[in-house]
């Protein structure tokens, strides 16, 4: 299989798949720009092998063709002051503007291509269905798309001679852009930088850890996190069990947990989670008090309370002194270190601190020779608000894909280049 680092892009257009679905604020501008920053040593790679790049992405979740706001043409400026280079914009990816641009694009020269979501043919789903359409009508509206899907991923190969997919964020879409092109390169297709990073940085957390191996799982919910939860139970030394999931294993077994999110459906997973780990030898480790609101509010009140005894009316919404110390000291005692989820709200500074001591103590971890891995869009919006990013091992860029792929799926827009 060819390598970015080995393939010879002298006079090829390379197309290049990239994750720019980027923040922006109410005047279109981009407010964090990492994944931009990211994807442009592969694009850099490209120019400096004598080649020119044609740049597709989504932005959003656009309702219908062409909505501005969804429009890449924000994000040129942005691109251009990371990559030193003019990119041209075609407006489309279909018309024959695009094609005639990139037909006449020059070693060196960049262009990028609108919103791929503009189009349904991306997704290969129908839009405009009326809300009452019938089975059969859905079943023409797909088989339409499906159809027409052939010629947009014909038209986007036609484009260019070589294929790059940098975009792991959305490696897990079996979407034109991310799957379904590669097959028209067959001996043309690679991983950009991105790509290979993640990859190689998952693989090694999880086939070849430095040991102990700590997983710190967090976020809102048991039933998002059960699967890569048991396919950790195989991996991990110990496991920190925190955020809002906290509350539905302390009730589960027997706990008061006042407003706190509690899924009551999750109960008998919980305690299966539990007895699991014990006969695999891997510690649950549990937050053992909790900085409590009553209201989901930064000017909520606040008091503390043992994690299973949480009074009525009540919330738990981060933790607190004695969890804080317990964290940190497994964190600091760990050689891999695996964090998906927060801890806490971080969302609002009053919630913020077990999060701001979990990333302080991985980045000190890491300072001391540990591997750490920050995987999941909260967990990398914490460590880029407090400033850590550069502190710890790697960051990644996928939330879905990073799940999936440590889930032991194959993601489509990896099984599209390796096969």
């Amino acid at each position: 299989m060819n390598t970015i680092d080995t393939y010879n892009f002298a006079g090829k257009r390379a197309i290049i798949r990239v994750d720019f679905n980027v923040p922006l604020n109410e005047n279109f501008e981009v407010t964090d720009d990492t994944r931009i920053r990211a994807a442009i040593p592969t694009i850099k790679k490209v120019l400096a092998g004598g080649g020119s790049v044609i740049l597709m992405s989504h932005l959003g979740r656009p309702k219908k063709n062409n909505d501005d706001k969804f429009s890449l043409s924000h994000i040129i400026g942005a691109v251009e002051n990371r990559l030193g280079v003019k990119v041209q914009f075609a407006g489309d990816c279909m018309g024959d503007k695009a094609a005639e641009m990139a037909a006449a694009l020059k070693p060196g020269e960049v262009m990028m291509l609108e919103n791929l979501r503009f189009y349904a043919e991306e997704e290969g789903k129908p839009r405009g269905l009326a809300a009452d359409a019938t089975d059969e009508e859905k079943a023409e509206a797909k088989k339409a798309v499906k159809a027409s899907q052939k010629e947009f991923v014909k038209r986007l190969a036609s484009y260019a001679d070589c294929y790059i997919n940098d975009a792991f964020g959305t490696a897990h879409r079996a979407h034109a852009s991310t799957a379904l092109i590669a097959d028209y390169f067959p001996t043309d297709k690679m991983f950009g930088y991105v790509m290979e990073g993640e990859l190689k940085a998952i693989d090694g957390v999880m086939e070849n850890p430095q040991r102990p191996f700590l997983a710190i799982i967090g976020g809102a919910k048991v039933s998002t996190k059960i699967t890569i939860i048991e396919r950790l139970l195989d991996k991990v030394d110990s496991i920190i069990l925190a955020g809002g999931m906290t509350y539905t294993f302390a009730a589960a077994q027997g706990g008061k947990v006042g407003t706190s999110i509690n899924e009551v459906d999750m109960h008998g997973v919980a305690l299966d989670i539990i007895k699991r780990a014990e006969e695999k030898g891997v510690k649950l480790i549990f937050a053992e008090d909790a900085l409590c609101g009553n209201q989901f509010s930064n000017d909520s009140d606040t008091l503390v309370a043992p994690v299973n005894d949480i009074p009525d009316g009540w919330e738990g919404m981060d933790i607190d002194v004695k969890s804080k110390k317990l964290f940190a000291d497994v964190i600091k005692a760990s050689k891999t270190i695996l964090w998906n989820g927060p801890v806490g709200v971080f969302e609002f500074p009053k919630f913020e601190t077990g999060c701001r001591v979990v990333a302080e103590a991985i980045a000190e971890a890491t300072a001391e020779g540990a591997y750490s891995l920050i995987g999941g869009g909260d967990s990398v919006a914490c460590i880029n608000k407090f400033g850590l990013a550069d502190k710890v091992s790697y960051v990644s860029t996928g939330g879905g894909a990073l799940l999936e792929y440590m889930e032991g799926k194959e993601l489509p827009g990896v099984a599209a280049i390796r096969k």
